[in-house]
């Protein structure tokens, strides 16, 4: 089952000053249950195609259909609330709330899908047992260390039983110890639950975890390999 089809998306940035081509008419499928890469030099396009694809920035041509639905057709209200029940997000800075312990910021998206009071406690406790943080759920981000916040954030992203998670460059931060950890939850996640993740990486530990690696190359895609590099 198709869970993203991407159509011949083009991105322009500074259009009518001087044209930057982010991405060139890029198109692929992602099948629920892939654990995909993509990968290529800085520039290459990379966050700019996941973000397109999370809704959080618009193509300047072509579509985006998730779950069966066209991202462009959607208004901004509605567009919120498809990334909030469909779309899953794991950053390269965590991105957690300070002030929050690690169970409140796995609950909050829970909290804003209105989900009961114990039912947002007992899925963020089953998530935090799930990456390997049961006993740390009262420590805030500054008590962790960046492998712990990370895999706070990939709990988080979780939550919402969304169709796919897309984490961008989400080892850049983590020594090689928290990064085998983090990759290792996720592809048990992957083979496990059937979780569907989507990476934008240049890290090679992450690509030899891919089981597809699609590679972009000044906005087009160059290669897209589907061979099970990791069985």
């Amino acid at each position: 089952m198709k869970v993203i089809e991407a159509k011949n998306i083009t991105k322009v940035y500074n259009a009518d000053k001087v044209p930057v081509n982010a991405l060139r008419g890029v198109s692929f499928s992602v099948d629920k249950g892939e654990f995909t890469a993509i990968v290529g030099p800085s520039g290459c396009g990379k966050s700019t195609l996941l973000n397109i694809v999370g809704g959080l920035d618009s193509p300047s041509e072509g579509e985006i259909t998730i779950d069966g639905k066209d991202l462009s057709n959607l208004k901004e209200n509605k567009l919120i609330d498809f990334r909030l029940n469909k779309i899953g997000f794991v950053f390269q800075s965590y991105n957690l709330i300070p002030v929050l312990t690690a169970k409140e910021n796995i609950s909050l998206i829970m909290e804003l899908q209105g989900l009961s009071k114990k039912a947002r406690d007992d899925r963020a406790m089953e998530l935090l047992k799930a990456v390997g943080l049961e006993g740390k759920e009262h420590k805030k981000p500054s008590e962790l260390s960046g492998g712990q916040q990370q895999r706070v954030a990939v709990a988080r992203a979780l939550a919402s039983e969304p169709s796919f998670i897309l984490a961008d460059e989400p080892t850049a931060n983590l020594d090689s110890v928290s990064t085998n950890n983090l990759l290792d939850i996720m592809a048990e996640m992957n083979r496990e639950k059937g979780t569907t993740f989507i990476f934008s990486t240049h890290d090679q530990r992450v690509i030899n975890k891919a089981r597809r690696v699609i590679k972009l190359d000044d906005g087009l895609i160059v290669s897209d390999d589907n061979m099970v590099l990791n069985p």
